[in-house]
């Protein structure tokens, strides 16, 4: 930990309020990133302001443009700018397959894992394009580059997130801007014990995949990640896919 790698910047970040937001909030904190950050639960809001307590912490649901908005200006109405951009809430779909996807669970896994995405790239990139400087990153998953790792909407979720990361790093690569995506194998988050199956056929089409993993990291592992992509250290990575997931796609 470099406590002095993220001096004078602000950090916007969703789903502070467990698992890899809440560690990439301690994280970006310690190495001197003033931290703004929102979670949809407000347990999770109390639990991020014992954590970080320079930080500014609200509740946000990111599926609520109204909320992303407020968030958003918070940010710039305490500090003028926002340096990094960490996109970092997500859900799981309990695995389900194609055929037996609900709408109920296609819209809210789309709205919070990729809608909410965009709505934060968008709010921040013309900040970032005036002062030509940010850092923007993504969580995605291994599900966004394969399809045996999770249920029919996780995976075209995570897949969106990829394209969008490389659309932005592409179209603002020119203003200063860097986009780079994270693909995390198993962590230990609270989305694991969200995601019992729902659908025994689907998660037995799964489970040769699932076979196949190593251990399951610590959120902190992510969230060193997270900081060194932000970081001026990762200069020229932008567009990168990064996974870590410990060998689990390496065969």
């Amino acid at each position: 930990m470099d406590s002095s790698r993220h001096t004078g910047r602000i950090a916007l970040l969703t789903g502070t309020g467990s698992g890899i937001g809440l560690a990439t909030a301690v994280r970006l904190a310690a190495e001197g990133a003033t931290v703004v950050g929102g979670d949809v639960k407000a347990e999770g809001v109390e639990a991020a302001r014992a954590a970080v307590p320079g930080g500014t912490f609200t509740v946000c649901d990111v599926t609520d443009q109204t909320a992303v908005d407020a968030l958003v200006g918070r940010a710039l109405t305490d500090h003028g700018r926002i340096d990094i951009l960490g996109n970092i809430a997500g859900i799981n779909d309990s695995f389900l397959p194609a055929h037996e996807v609900d709408d109920a669970t296609w819209d809210r896994v789309l709205a919070v894992n990729t809608t909410a995405v965009m709505r934060l790239c968008r709010a921040v990139l013309p900040g970032m394009q005036e002062r030509r400087a940010g850092a923007i990153v993504n969580i995605a998953s291994i599900a966004g580059l394969g399809g045996g790792a999770s249920g029919f909407a996780y995976t075209a979720s995570k897949h969106a997130v990829v394209g969008m990361t490389r659309s932005i790093a592409w179209m603002y690569r020119a203003d200063g801007i860097r986009c780079n995506a994270i693909c995390p194998g198993g962590v230990r988050t609270n989305i694991i014990s969200r995601s019992d199956p729902r659908s025994d056929w689907g998660f037995d089409r799964l489970r040769p995949f699932h076979g196949l993993a190593g251990r399951v990291a610590d959120a902190d592992e992510i969230a060193s990640l997270v900081s060194w992509l932000a970081s001026d250290e990762a200069s020229n990575l932008t567009g990168s896919i990064i996974t870590a997931d410990g060998g689990w796609t390496s065969v």
